[in-house]
């Protein structure tokens, strides 16, 4: 595409290799398993793929941790006050 209509459009230039970046990452961050990103990366090896996208899944991992918490109750800061009920849905 060409440089200026992309610069006239406020765009920046991508390569077609930031498009299979971007893909892969919103596919794993929504939920698509890291066996079929890394068959439609055509990488050879899962530790490739899970070595290029330890972002995206350290990221899911936070926020796995988090919904945990948020499921369990209010965190309680002193260490002397009893445990608080868990929430079961």
């Amino acid at each position: 595409m060409n440089k200026a209509i992309l610069h006239k459009a406020g765009l920046r230039t991508i390569r077609f290799h930031d498009l299979r970046h971007s893909t892969a990452t919103l596919l794993l961050e929504q939920g698509v398993d890291l066996v079929v990103v890394k068959e439609l990366l055509g990488h050879a090896h899962i530790g490739v793929t899970a070595g290029v996208y330890a972002h995206v899944r350290l990221r899911l991992q936070r926020q796995a941790i988090d919904t945990l918490g948020d499921a369990l109750g209010p965190t309680n800061d002193d260490p002397d006050a009893p445990p608080a009920a868990a929430v079961v849905r």
